[in-house]
């Protein structure tokens, strides 16, 4: 292996999945999970495809119960092409078709080719005459034109010559049905399944989603020194061929498929669309080449350059990233799904990942930041109808989003321990509305966007303030504002012991960022240029009453202390403790805490026990600086030992249930203490590519927590913040990683190099005509014009 390719020798079917998942290739509108064409879905193989923002709804009976879900739908497949070989003398009827599953398998290797977004396999198989056939295949899914993809498989046989039969196709029998708990729901997505020739070379297959109606074009041309027979059936459009293969010879079969559905802008029909462009298509080489281009260029703008194995891993996180969410998302309505384009896990929707997404994006590809923004205001209204709905005003945005921005969380959900269907109060996480806020704030202030700012930005930030004022009641004995019945990010505590009503009170996550919201709102409204401000206030209603109570609310809601640390809810230091040590002992890997509760008949509601960083999230997204200056708001003193017990309070109270807490753990305690931060990062980077959560990164890598490790090194380690119209640092950096370097995007500036080593930063900025970038460290300021470079000496 090498710091651009990941390597899997011999076939694992235990690990199958696995590295499905870690070998999808995508170009941000679709990918494909990096399974075997000659494999049908199984108990082990799990062929999909997705395309950004394709839903759909069904509705399924379980359990005496109408249950409604909407998934990102696998599409039909485009890999298959499976091969078989026999003697072309002893005149007998062809064996069976050749999987990696099969006895005459002698040889495997795949190889994740990051730097070209290319998958190489090589299979060996023992042929009826006793030779050796080597299959060599190459797969892309094109960077450069978002609707193609190709598959190029080479064969070559040692020994007897023998007669190789190929069979391409394109399956529309394929269902949602790659994650075992959903297996109860109803999955066949698809529908009106059609499919014919219109070429020697070309098939095609179209078909539509069974409640969105989204249309669905693919074709595929085969590229073959042999004659082709097409054939139709089974919702199939198949090729076959056959081909006597000599010793030493090899014998190239290229697949090529372009694929387009209705919501593609600028198209009449998708299946015309994709018949017409792959009949424009060149071939295999010149597609590689164009594509090799478009990965080199994308390169350059985002790499982290970052030594050792921890380097490695992050560019492989970099790579799954931006096989989601690429240049071409800018162009799509999507948002961040919280496991990728990967797998059906989650359903495909989007939660509050982009929390952990956009602030690397935001610096290297702002477009996209802007992109996935907009598909939130494009939701507002959805959002101002939940909020009426449950009798607040504002914005209530959903914690789980698809296609149109309604509340996609189940009302039940299946714990696999014990088999119980049980209630889901995760839609109660309201936090997600000042995740967007935070979003739009940290865009702006990287890019400069103050058009997105005063129009978009400004509309969201208000609704999303409106709605944390309204959701404040006043609290005459505390003298206090309080937000009442939510979640926070720890999702083991929903409500509390033997209460009959979930919810907790005084979450101080939800309510420090709530004050956050409403202060920055106002400074956003107060700035606004005044025919704009005049517009907004009569288009949502908007007067100095309300603003006033923004202020008010901002400085005075209640954040809960117990033992001298800060309390995750109002009555968190009155649960009972858990004894670790006895649950460690009993059941090992106590991750799923609340699951093995649940199994025991009792309930994580009881004690202190976090899934994940709740209170410590605020360390997450604040400089220590502006979360000292958040709590002096709200009339507290946060000193750095109140912080340090309250860092190491939950520490020892978390059981760290989620890929994110590994992740927000490191970058917190990097700034507190250096001990034990590494560890975290460590498990941080880990956590898909050991699978860490046992099992779930089968169903699709966990996106927040890879572009969250790119975080951590560009924002967390160096302090870097937009903000103030000035780059500032203020650089931990652990003994473990020292030494890094990166390139991003700011304001208009491509390309600034920023390097960090051992007692330096270095800034680079290129030459062009825009204003010099200032540069801010905690005790000094200096200002780098473009062409020049500064060195600054670290304490």
């Amino acid at each position: 292996m090498t710091d651009w390719t990941w390597s899997y020798e011999g076939f694992d079917p235990a690990q199958e999945r696995l590295r499905e998942s870690l070998c999808t290739l995508g170009n941000g509108y679709f990918a494909t999970r990096g399974a075997a064409p000659e494999c049908a879905a199984d108990a082990v193989h799990y062929p999909g495809t997705y395309a950004a923002g394709c839903y759909d709804r069904l509705t399924s009976h379980i359990a005496g119960r109408e249950v409604e879900n909407e998934d990102l739908v696998n599409l039909p497949n485009w890999l298959p092409l499976r091969f078989r070989v026999h003697d072309p003398s002893d005149g007998a009827e062809p064996g069976p078709w050749l999987t990696p599953d099969c006895e005459a398998l002698t040889g495997y290797r795949q190889i994740l080719r990051l730097s070209s977004g290319l998958l190489e396999r090589r299979l060996w198989y023992a042929t009826p005459a006793g030779g050796t056939l080597h299959v060599r295949q190459l797969r892309l899914v094109h960077m450069g034109d978002p609707h193609l993809a190709a598959l190029r498989t080479e064969f070559k046989v040692e020994g007897d010559t023998c007669v190789v039969d190929v069979e391409a196709a394109l399956d529309g029998s394929v269902s949602n049905c790659g994650v075992p708990r959903y297996r109860e729901l109803n999955g066949n997505h698809l529908t009106h399944v059609h499919t014919g020739d219109c070429a020697p070379d070309t098939v095609w297959l179209r078909c539509r989603t069974t409640t969105s109606d989204i249309r669905i074009g693919m074709a595929s041309r085969i590229e073959a020194n042999a004659p082709l027979h097409a054939a139709h059936g089974d919702r199939r459009a198949t090729q076959r061929m056959s081909f006597t293969l000599h010793a030493d010879e090899t014998v190239t079969v290229d697949k090529t498929v372009a694929l387009h559905t209705s919501r593609d802008p600028a198209i009449s029909d998708p299946l015309h669309a994709a018949i017409d462009r792959l009949a424009r298509a060149p071939g295999f080489d010149h597609l590689l080449e164009a594509h090799l281009t478009a990965w080199d260029q994308l390169w350059r703008r985002t790499d982290l350059d970052v030594p050792g194995q921890a380097g490695r891993i992050l560019r492989l996180h970099l790579f799954h990233v931006l096989q989601t969410l690429s240049p071409h998302t800018a162009g799509l309505d999507v948002g961040v799904p919280a496991r990728g384009l990967h797998g059906e896990a989650y359903r495909g929707h989007v939660f509050w990942d982009e929390l952990f997404v956009l602030p690397y994006l935001n610096l290297h590809v702002p477009e996209v930041s802007r992109a996935l923004l907009t598909y939130r205001h494009r939701r507002l209204e959805r959002a101002v109808f939940a909020a009426r709905d449950i009798g607040r005003a504002g914005a209530c945005y959903p914690w789980q989003s698809g296609s149109d921005g309604r509340e996609e969380t189940q009302q039940l959900h299946l714990n696999p321990h014990s088999g119980r269907w049980l209630p889901d109060h995760s839609h109660l996480q309201h936090h997600v509305g000042s995740a967007v806020a935070y979003n739009v704030w940290q865009y702006c202030e990287a890019s400069g966007d103050t058009e997105f700012l005063h129009t978009k930005g400004a509309e969201m930030l208000l609704q999303i303030a409106r709605f944390w004022a309204g959701s404040a009641t006043y609290d005459e004995g505390l003298g206090r504002h309080r937000i009442r019945g939510v979640v926070g990010p720890d999702e083991y505590h929903d409500a509390y012991p033997g209460a009959a009503e979930p919810g907790l009170d005084d979450n101080a996550y939800t309510n420090v960022t709530a004050a956050w919201v409403l202060a920055r709102t106002l400074e956003v409204v107060r700035g606004l240029p005044e025919p704009r401000r005049r517009e907004l206030f009569e288009r949502t209603g908007l007067d100095g009453g309300e603003l006033e109570l923004w202020e008010d609310v901002s400085r005075t809601l209640y954040v809960p202390f117990h033992s001298g640390v800060i309390s995750q809810f109002e009555g968190y230091g009155e649960l009972e403790e858990l004894d670790w040590a006895g649950y460690r002992k009993r059941y090992g890997n106590i991750r799923r805490l609340d699951r093995i509760l649940e199994a025991e008949g009792d309930t994580v509601n009881r004690y202190q026990a976090s899934k994940q960083a709740d209170a410590l999230m605020l360390g997450y997204l604040f400089s220590p600086v502006e979360l000292r200056a958040l709590f002096e708001r709200l009339g507290h003193r946060l000193d750095d030992e109140t912080w340090r017990r309250t860092v190491d309070y939950y520490l020892r109270r978390t059981s760290h249930g989620s890929t994110l807490s590994g992740l927000v753990h490191g970058l917190v305690l990097a700034r507190v203490r250096r001990t034990d931060a590494w560890t975290f990062c460590q498990e941080a980077l880990e956590g898909d590519i050991a699978d860490l959560q046992g099992g779930t990164t089968g169903e699709g890598i966990h996106l927040g927590a890879m572009a969250g490790t790119l975080d951590l090194v560009q924002r967390g380690l160096t302090g870097i913040e937009a903000r103030g119209n000035a780059l500032r640092f203020d650089p931990v950096p652990l003994p473990e990683l020292s030494s890094y370097g990166f390139r991003l995007r700011y304001r208009g500036h491509w390309g600034v190099d920023v390097r960090l080593r051992p007692g330096e930063l270095e800034v680079t900025v290129p030459a062009s005509d825009r204003l010099p970038i200032d540069i801010q460290l905690p005790d000094r300021s200096v200002s780098v014009k473009p062409g020049e470079s500064c060195r600054l000496h670290l304490p």
